[in-house]
């Protein structure tokens, strides 16, 4: 979704902590066209049948491989691709989840979070084709086949149970097109929350699990401390996580999603102006506004993906207001103002901001 594909062999690297029977260790691996990493306590793993790294490693990696096949767009052999090319499928329960979900979001921030604007990416270059320059005219035609308002709320099945775009449609609708769904801008952070799940049934309550940027965390890190998140300053050319950060701030021990979306990774040139990743569901076109990365701190890392993304389509003033609106929220937002970079945090996040 975000990041670029680093190849290399999944790894084991154990930590020792200092307090007694804990034993922290961190898989890591590579999925969603990324790279993931679990950090875990190993106490209590497996309850009375003791797991091994490998194994939980391989637990992991199953859980990856599942979304996968499930909900990527790049697997030209999942349920969504399949999915999107017309065919019917049998929609498993991630496939299922996912759709509930990106729908709640979808009302919850009025149009700003939309998962069926997969062909305006598209048409973008941000989506599963290469860069373009659509005309104001194909926008306007893309338009007219998206929004979740014209679908139905959840996934809806024939008979035997097979799901398909044009069952999807509300009935009465009689717009141009078939819908098709990416649900790039939720993925990652529902991945994380699966592996946290997958990691709980263990016995697992001390981990931080990150999918290509995306977190979850809860307990507390080998120093016996929250665990502590790099904040990338939201410059372009910073493309390198953890390299050049715009500060560091503590998340857990309750358990708790964070998750940062921005435009300084992902976006072209044309004609000396840039055109960044996010699109804005309601008007067919990359947002342009001074928010240059919003973090959202939420319960759980699906919900702080979404709102993430939402909070980058709406600008810094309104995703501010809805953060303060929201007092299970806390967040992050990097802006622009006269050409200076600056930081506002919500009362309840503990930041220090870099040099």
């Amino acid at each position: 979704m975000k990041r670029h594909l680093l190849l290399f062999l999944p790894a084991l690297i154990f930590l020792f902590s200092c307090s007694g029977r804990d034993r922290y260790v961190a898989i890591t691996g590579y999925a969603q066209g990324g790279t993931y990493s679990v950090k875990l306590n190993m106490k209590g793993a497996g309850g009375m049948v003791r797991l091994k790294p490998e194994q939980i490693r391989d637990g992991v990696d199953s859980v990856l491989n599942a979304i996968d096949n499930s909900i990527s767009g790049y697997n030209k052999g999942s349920l969504l691709s399949r999915f999107n090319a017309g065919e019917k499928i049998m929609p498993d329960d991630i496939f299922r989840e996912i759709y509930r979900e990106s729908y709640k979001y979808y009302l919850d921030t009025d149009g700003s979070f939309d998962v069926s604007c997969a062909p305006l990416f598209d048409i973008w270059g941000f989506g599963f084709t290469s860069d373009s320059l659509p005309s104001e005219e194909k926008v306007r035609e893309i338009l007219a086949c998206t929004g979740m308002h014209r679908l139905a709320d959840s996934l809806v099945t024939d008979r035997d149970g097979f799901a398909s775009s044009s069952l999807l449609l509300k009935a009465g609708d009689c717009g141009p097109c078939l819908p098709e769904l990416n649900f790039n801008a939720i993925a990652q952070g529902y991945s994380c929350d699966l592996v946290a799940g997958y990691l709980h049934s263990i016995g697992v309550d001390q981990m931080l699990v990150d999918v290509g940027g995306e977190i979850y965390c809860e307990g507390l890190n080998p120093s016996g401390l929250p665990w502590s998140i790099g904040l990338d300053r939201p410059e372009d050319g910073n493309d390198t996580p953890g390299k050049n950060l715009q500060g560091i701030f503590r998340a857990g021990p309750e358990p708790c999603g964070v998750v940062t979306s921005g435009n300084y990774r992902k976006y072209y040139v044309r004609d000396g102006k840039k055109y960044a990743h996010t699109i804005d569901p309601r008007t067919g076109c990359p947002v342009s506004h001074s928010l240059l990365s919003a973090t959202v701190i939420a319960s759980d890392a699906t919900e702080a993906d979404a709102l993430a993304t939402c909070c980058m389509v709406i600008g810094f003033e309104k995703a501010r207001d809805f953060i303060m609106s929201r007092p299970d929220l806390e967040g992050c937002l990097v802006y622009e103002q006269d050409g200076v970079m600056k930081t506002w945090t919500s009362d309840g996040l503990v930041f220090e901001e870099s040099d």
